[in-house]
């Protein structure tokens, strides 16, 4: 869909939202559009909409990183104030003794005027051991000091920090609102068979991608055999077939794209980083070619979705808003690469490929239907 339509529709439904008078311009129907057109449109939306996710589900796990950390700084700062406060007490003590007049006598003079010089040896241990316990005292104060007034510098700190990536966390929420919202408008603007048009194209692009990329040397056609844990990360996610996308979400009644990803690895028992970017950043890459099940695949140039491989040129992965945890062909999406999560994992001995559930190939792999994100 051109440019100058969405700018169209776009100051339409901004003219309606301010109350703009019947007469006022209408956007124009998109039912000139062809499937080519709405199709390439969609997928700009939900790309941009990806790279709002990502945004806001980084910052969102940052700032919860930084809520854990006040919280201990907190807790650090309290026992730091209590031993202060006990610091302060046993000086004042000391502070008090010495006011009462309690004074040191020479040690020299003691031992001469002791008429037990034995006796007067053993006071003068005693006096030097209270000498090193004050001593001690004031030493405990001052750092108990030091400690409380750094560890308030770093709360004030933290504290600031928080505030500025809540406020930077609400703004992106609102920026993938929005995103959302230009979604729904265009989609809710086409007719069943137009969507049904669409689909079919992207179903179409999809497959003969996935031969291109075969038929150019960059992904293997034969089978592959997957790690004990990679193994086990298929059959998850496979289990998973079916269940909604929902934006942010990790299970285990819905997911979104890196939501699955992550918490198939994890019954696998290996961990992996949240987010798709993350995971293509900090994962160890592999060529497409060596491509073997449970691999992660990572789509669009700013790494803003992921696909788990089941072999043969499928994923299985949550599509978008709308639609359902599905397999697809490989490059149903504009494939970045692909990443490992156990780089070193044994392969097993004998891989019978999960049966995939009827129907695990059906539906769109963009999704057209609006599904909010969840309130912050």
């Amino acid at each position: 869909m051109s440019g100058r339509w969405r700018a169209a529709a776009t100051a339409a439904l901004a003219a309606m939202a301010l109350g703009a008078a019947p007469g006022a311009p209408a956007a124009p129907d998109p039912a000139g559009g062809s499937p080519a057109q709405l199709l390439t449109e969609l997928q700009r939306l939900h790309r941009e909409l990806g790279e709002a996710t990502e945004t806001y589900q980084a910052t969102a796990r940052t700032l919860a990183e930084r809520r854990a950390r006040n919280k201990r700084l907190g807790t650090g700062l309290a026992k730091a104030r209590v031993a202060l406060a006990e610091g302060r007490d046993a000086a004042g003590q000391l502070a008090r003794r010495q006011y009462q007049g309690v004074v040191e006598v020479s040690p020299t003079l003691r031992l001469l005027l002791a008429a037990d010089a034995q006796g007067a040896l053993d006071q003068e241990h005693v006096l030097r051991r209270a000498a090193r316990d004050r001593v001690a005292t004031v030493e405990r104060l001052t750092a108990a000091e030091r400690r409380a007034s750094g560890l308030a510098r770093q709360a004030r700190a933290a504290l600031d920090e928080e505030q500025v990536l809540a406020a930077r966390q609400r703004a992106q929420h609102q920026a993938a609102r929005e995103k959302l919202d230009e979604v729904t408008a265009l989609v809710s603007s086409l007719s069943p068979d137009q969507l049904a048009e669409v689909d079919g194209l992207e179903a179409e692009r999809g497959e003969e991608a996935g031969r291109n990329l075969v038929a150019a040397g960059g992904l293997s056609s034969a089978s592959a055999v997957p790690t004990r844990r990679g193994e086990r990360a298929v059959r998850f996610a496979v289990d998973q077939i079916g269940k909604p996308y929902v934006w942010g979400a990790e299970g285990p009644d819905s997911y979104d794209c890196s939501g699955l990803t992550q918490r198939a690895w994890a019954s696998a028992g290996t961990g992996v980083p949240r987010t798709s970017q993350e995971q293509w950043a900090e994962l160890d890459r592999v060529p497409l070619r060596q491509l073997r099940p449970g691999d992660l695949v990572v789509y669009f140039p700013e790494a803003t979705h992921v696909a788990l491989y089941l072999g043969d040129g499928l994923v299985v992965h949550a599509p978008r808003p709308g639609a359902a945890v599905k397999v697809s062909p490989v490059a149903a999406n504009p494939v970045l690469g692909a990443v490992r999560p156990d780089p070193d994992g044994p392969p097993v001995p004998e891989y019978e490929p999960p049966a995939l559930p009827e129907g695990a190939r059906e539906g769109s792999d963009t999704g057209y239907a609006q599904k909010a994100p969840p309130e912050s």
